[in-house]
Formats: structure tokens, sequence, C-alpha cells
């Protein structure tokens, strides 16, 4: 059975989906998942963030820009 964003179960046959879509559209059931999994990147990136100390953070800063700037050209990222 496919499976939606968040792993919701959904029906796989043509008929079925449309009868899901209808339910969804008059309100009898509900979608569930109110963000993307792109916004839950972002605060786990934020909360990482704040747990590391700011030489660590730098240092980070730095080795990415290396990387993304200088260093070795025939690298490709």
């Amino acid at each position: 059975m496919p499976t939606g964003p968040r792993g919701q179960k959904r029906p796989a046959d043509a008929v079925a989906r449309a009868v899901m879509v209808a339910k969804i559209a008059t309100g009898e059931i509900s979608e569930n998942g109110s963000h993307s999994s792109r916004a839950s990147q972002d605060v786990g990136g934020r909360a990482r963030a704040a747990k590391l100390s700011s030489e660590t953070r730098s240092e980070i800063a730095k080795k990415a820009a290396k990387a993304r700037w200088g260093g070795d050209r025939r690298i490709s990222l």
C-alpha cells in the first residue's frame, strides 16, 4: 500500500483514492501533517548549532568555505 509523505497509508487504486480525496474535501477525514520535513530539518539544524561552541561553528564554516571556494578543484562536491 502506498504511503504519504509522513508515512500515512494511502489507497492504491484510483477509485479508493478518489473516495479518500472527496472525504478529505468534505471534512469527513482530515489529513495530518502540518509541517514539511524541510521545516523539521531547519529546526534540527538550529538546535545543533545552539549546542556547538562558537569556535566549533567557526571551524565547520571555514571547512565548508574551503571546500566550496578553495582547495583542490578536481574534487566536485
